[in-house]
């Protein structure tokens, strides 16, 4: 739909990538991917959700936190540059499906269902996997916790991403936070953030992006402006 409302032709292929709240960074290395190996130029990357639409408005536990948003990034190839995407790396750990998940969907109750979600269970989770991604990707880089400028979490939870700064000794002033803006909008979260201060970022900036969603999915990114 989005490839037809833009005019494009079928020589761009167009597809979904579908990892919960970790959508974006999982279509970032996807679209990164055919970008490196010479199979595309330009790429558009757009997260999106439509959470009202799953969600049980008696369950006060999960309603309050989601919303519906939809942001989008094009990335463009180019040439003896250091710039861009540095590294991207996205994991998924299936035993923990249960923890937050919809109960249904077309395959299986032919119905949507509702979100479900073990809150503690998904906090503690998303705590651990946020830090060891964050640890994992400073690791492969040679850099340390002072070479990074902007941190992008997904904005799933305030109090995640305090723990996550408390936890990493992070300084609060380098977190982007705009959940109080949109909620929790799952893909869309980052994108939405990165729009929030794209004019204010500068260059030479080293920008970590990080992500955890239902499945368990997570991922992070480093991108050098």
């Amino acid at each position: 739909m989005v490839q037809k409302n833009l005019n494009i032709t079928s020589e761009c292929p167009a597809f979904d990538v579908s990892a919960a709240c970790s959508g974006f960074i999982y279509a970032l290395d996807v679209a990164d991917s055919f970008i490196k190996t010479g199979r595309a130029k330009h790429a558009l990357v757009i997260g999106a959700d439509s959470f009202s639409k799953i969600l049980d408005w008696n369950d006060r536990a999960s309603c309050v936190l989601f919303g519906d948003g939809a942001g989008a990034v094009v990335l463009k190839a180019e040439e003896n540059t250091d710039k861009g995407i540095q590294y991207c790396k996205i994991y998924s750990d299936g035993s923990y499906t249960d923890f937050l998940m919809t109960s249904g969907g077309v395959a299986t109750t032919q119905a949507s269902g509702v979100v479900t979600m073990k809150g503690r269970e998904v906090f503690k989770f998303a705590v651990e996997k946020f830090c060891d991604s964050f640890r994992e990707l400073l690791k492969q880089n040679n850099l340390t916790i002072d070479d990074i400028d902007l941190v992008v979490p997904h904005q799933a939870n305030v109090r995640i991403i305090n723990k996550l700064i408390d936890v990493l000794k992070i300084d609060s002033q380098k977190v982007v936070v705009t959940i109080d803006k949109h909620s929790n909008t799952s893909a869309a979260t980052i994108p939405l953030a990165l729009n929030e201060i794209k004019d204010t970022i500068g260059t030479n900036k080293n920008i970590v992006l990080l992500s955890m969603g239902a499945g368990f999915t997570w991922g992070a990114a480093l991108i050098r402006m």
